[in-house]
């Protein structure tokens, strides 16, 4: 069944770009705007990034916490944040087990290749770990005010 809003969020425990571990439960009581990108230091993921960094004040004043996560290592993510200066987690699912869980991984086309890869997709979750909002598809350029239109009241 696929995942929608009103649902239970998947839990998930994995390690961030410092080797902290995170799980769902590790948020109880917090609104979270998880958000799932392809890969560190591509253009589209840099641009959606770095959106979220400069606005990243009026998501924490909104309440809303700010997790990312890719398929990339740890030390990638590392890199990434030190390259741009990211103020929020980055989760580092190796295993593609959130991606999986989440069910954001699939067959994608880049110019007329096929390969496996993730969906750029963003889930709000309430304060009781449950899907208030999927944004799908994702504005790179102005995420932060796509969440907050959702959830900045």
């Amino acid at each position: 069944m696929a995942l929608a809003t009103g649902m239970p969020a998947p839990d998930f425990r994995v390690l961030d770009q410092n080797g902290q571990q995170h799980t769902l439960a590790d948020y109880a009581g917090k609104r979270l705007a998880l958000f799932f990108y392809p890969k560190d230091n591509t253009p589209g993921c840099t641009e959606q990034a770095c959106n979220l960094r400069d606005n990243i004040s009026a998501l924490w004043k909104a309440g809303i916490t700010v997790l990312g996560v890719s398929v990339d290592s740890a030390r990638k993510h590392k890199n990434f944040e030190t390259k741009f200066e990211l103020p929020f987690p980055l989760l580092a699912d190796v295993e593609k087990q959130m991606v999986n869980d989440y069910q954001i991984w699939g067959e994608k086309t880049f110019w007329g290749k096929k390969y496996m890869g993730t969906f750029r997709t963003t889930f709000l979750i309430n304060e009781a770990g449950v899907i208030g909002h999927i944004i799908d598809p994702v504005d790179t350029a102005n995420h932060a005010a796509q969440i907050l239109e959702l959830w900045g009241k």
